[in-house]
């Protein structure tokens, strides 16, 4: 049976998914038709992403209007045009007074060594996740950005373990919401809160130790986990950037080892405004604490 997360207490953004399972790869959008500010944060050394650079504070684009997450390596970008040419047709974007461009920015991960390495996201499965996102219940598991997801890659790509896109939101009693959508796919291993495994190499016990690590040769960019953080809070360009910094908090906790040379660990951070400013801290440890469940949910709703 399907897992769902529901993030209707969210407002000002809309989700959809696009899934190819014979294929293991997919695409996951959030759509912000209103605009929502937004900053990004990559830690992981080997990251695909697209139009970063104008999510910088300093740069005069303030809002997105969509942001994606999808496999096929670099491959996945081309995923992202789709999703511009939806917004296009809905008449969705930033108004040059000439023509509204629609702001859509977005990482990748690698899932090629899954499936089949020549099926990859493109602008029409692009277009189909744009299309579906109409609501705000999320599926989790092995379907979009999430659908060809591996963990535990430490060891050799010979003993990963099945992953997925994991999704939690916390609502708050005076109305703030704070909600993470992550693609888990790492090169290491995830732990939950007791600091048991959760998401584990396969690998026996006489290859599990650091000594160890990348046995089979992985290269740079064949990993990666990517998500993003939704709040209803009104956010500057800044605040958004330190949300997704203290994110990545929740990243480490739950993935070992994290931000390595194999991963492109990317995060996102959005703000729809709905609701008036947040204390930062606050806002930031809640958005850590939503990621490291949301990838305890991917791991847990795959299997």
């Amino acid at each position: 049976m399907p897992n769902y997360c529901d993030l209707g207490a969210l407002e000002g953004f809309t989700c959809g998914q696009a899934s190819d399972p014979l294929g293991k790869t997919g695409v996951t959008v959030l759509r912000f038709d209103a605009g929502a500010v937004a900053a990004v944060d990559v830690r992981g050394a080997a990251p695909g992403t697209r139009e970063t650079d104008l999510l910088k504070p300093e740069n005069l684009i303030d809002k997105v209007h969509a942001i994606v997450l999808s496999g096929g390596s670099v491959w996945g970008l081309d995923a992202m045009s789709g999703v511009v040419q939806v917004l296009e047709e809905n008449d969705v974007g930033f108004d040059t007074g000439i023509a509204k461009v629609p702001i859509v920015t977005g990482a990748v991960l690698f899932d090629l060594g899954v499936g089949s390495a020549s099926a990859r996201p493109d602008m029409l499965m692009g277009r189909k996740a744009a299309e579906a996102a109409t609501a705000r219940r999320i599926e989790t598991g092995a379907v979009g950005a999430g659908c060809g997801a591996t963990l535990g890659k430490i060891y050799g790509r010979e003993y990963a373990s099945i992953s997925g896109l994991g999704a939690h939101c916390i609502a708050l009693a005076d109305g703030f919401c704070v909600a993470a959508i992550v693609a888990v796919n790492p090169y290491g291993e995830v732990f939950g809160r007791d600091g048991q495994l959760l998401g584990a190499s396969t690998a026996p016990v006489s290859l599990r130790n650091a000594e160890n690590y990348s046995a089979s040769g992985d290269f740079p960019g064949s990993n990666t986990t990517i998500g993003a953080i939704v709040t209803n809070a009104t956010l500057t360009k800044s605040e958004a950037l330190k949300v997704a910094q203290m994110a990545h908090d929740g990243l480490a906790r739950a993935i070992r080892p994290a931000h390595t040379l194999y991963d492109g660990d990317t995060l996102f951070a959005a703000g729809t405004g709905t609701h008036g400013p947040m204390n930062l801290n606050r806002l930031g440890m809640l958005a850590a604490d939503a990621v490291e469940v949301a990838i305890h949910n991917g791991v847990a709703s795959s299997h």
